[in-house]
């Protein structure tokens, strides 16, 4: 059971398992084919963690007994990073790195997946962008190619750029038809306020009609940099052979790659001021079901209370077995979907409550949801309860970790955000050590925050639904 802090970006080595390093301390880079062992794990599995000239970091998860990889260009730039006249420019970018590069058009990228029964995709975030494929092990050496071509040398040729417009401006139409999606996004603007944060990751009809080439150009200059980039892989995978690999891919794209230059530093996790919003906003919308979030600023990812969160979520909201499930469907049959969720970013997160009912039962949904949080909040929860809880966590956690996928992201969530790696036997310790008092506490501190409640359905105010 062990806890390996891993070092903050800008600093270069790797902790070792028999000596590891503080996170404050700045040591000497780890050259090519020197990578430190950073953590084993039961059943042989092995992460190790390189910074490759360029400030390039490189993390790897060998998995015995597998024959496929799933690797993850990370790169640490999201939606709250985007200037003013750059809104929606990370999510375009995620678009546009498959319509070509220098060496490959758009049906060569899609192509060399599909020619070896590979799957590639991107996902943008919030905090971070990652272009990711799952292959055979033999054709590894493919994916970092084409991906790294892709990350290097995309060309955001304006005719590409201008059909993809409309593309993401379908894809954001499609949001604005998921009364769900509506009720998720308003509720996070509403309670975040001002922070970056709360900005749509994909923008919006106005920022993406109106952001030019120019300024999706700029924005891939700035972060598309071998300081911000992390590369994590998982399954069948030789360390050192990727690390040379990812070297002379970049190299072929064009990028310099200085020796000793140091990754970009970490995000700041000190918490910013949330205060939250007591209030109701109504969203009109022509739809049979109403849908409903109740909620309030959350906690940070690095938060020592993550483990707690994740127990008060599997409680409250978590399964068919939670309060919010048996109290609102099960005994009272008033909607089909009720849980409860929470978000942790580098400085700020917000928790959540979801309800979706006809709309004759809104107010009605709306108090049980409130009484819910609230009972949780003044009597705690049992210890039959804290006991399927991290059953049901414990065991989501191992089953996930069976999945290469899981792993390369784990692997990327740790590096570009807390900058501790957890092995699976210490996420279990965790878990199983959160307590009943501290559920409590923190639903305690939940329920006396204030309040937003985001009401997507047919009606103009709260007092159309007797609020």
């Amino acid at each position: 059971m062990v806890m390996i802090p891993l070092p903050l970006a800008g600093t270069g080595s790797s902790p070792s398992i028999n000596g590891g390093h503080d996170v404050d301390d700045v040591v000497a880079p780890i050259e090519v084919g020197d990578p430190t062992i950073i953590h084993g794990e039961a059943g042989g599995s092995m992460v190790r963690r390189s910074v490759l000239p360029g400030g390039v970091r490189v993390l790897t998860e060998a998995m015995p007994g597998q024959r496929s990889a799933t690797i993850g260009f990370w790169v640490g730039v999201g939606s709250r990073d985007e200037q003013d006249g750059q809104r929606g420019s990370t999510h375009f970018l995620e678009h546009l790195l498959f319509k070509g590069t220098k060496r490959r058009s758009a049906m060569d990228i899609a192509s060399a997946f599909d020619e070896v029964g590979g799957e590639s995709n991107a996902a943008t975030a919030k905090e971070s962008t990652c272009y990711f494929a799952r292959v055979l092990d033999t054709d590894l050496p493919l994916a970092i190619d084409v991906i790294a071509d892709m990350v290097t040398s995309a060309v955001l040729d304006p005719d590409e750029l201008e059909q993809e417009r409309d593309v993401i401006l379908e894809e954001i139409a499609m949001d604005a038809d998921d009364a769900a999606d509506v009720a998720h996004e308003r509720f996070v603007e509403a309670v975040l306020g001002e922070h970056a944060l709360a900005r749509p990751i994909g923008g919006t009809p106005e920022t993406i009609g109106e952001i030019g080439r120019e300024a999706v150009l700029e924005h891939y200059q700035q972060f598309y940099t071998p300081g911000e980039l992390v590369i994590t892989v998982a399954g069948s995978v030789d360390h050192d052979a990727v690390c040379q690999q990812v070297l002379e891919a970049l190299a072929a794209g064009g990028w310099d790659l200085p020796e000793g230059a140091s990754p970009v530093e970490r995000r700041s996790t000190v918490p910013v001021e949330i205060h939250g919003s007591q209030r109701i906003d109504v969203i009109r919308r022509p739809v049979e079901q109403v849908n409903i979030i109740m909620g309030c600023p959350g906690i940070v990812a690095t938060d020592e209370r993550r483990h707690v969160m994740s127990v008060l979520n599997a409680v409250l909201g978590g399964g068919m077995s939670s309060r919010l499930f048996q109290e609102i469907r099960e005994k009272r049959g008033l909607v089909y979907s009720t849980y409860s969720f929470s978000a942790a970013y580098s400085d700020a997160g917000y928790f959540g409550m979801y309800a979706g009912c006809a709309p004759a039962k809104t107010e009605r949904v709306i108090k049980l949801l409130a009484t819910e949080l609230e009972w949780l909040a003044a009597e705690g929860i049992t210890e039959e309860e804290l006991r399927k809880a991290v059953g049901q966590l414990s065991g989501g956690m191992v089953l996930a970790m069976e999945d290469p996928g899981s792993r390369m992201s784990r692997l990327g969530r740790a590096e570009l955000v807390t900058g501790v790696f957890h092995d699976i036997d210490e996420s279990l310790e965790r878990v199983k050590a959160v307590t009943r008092e501290q559920v409590q506490e923190l639903a305690s501190l939940l329920a006396a925050r204030p309040r937003t409640i985001t009401v997507v359905g047919p009606f103009d105010s709260p007092a159309d639904f007797g609020m």
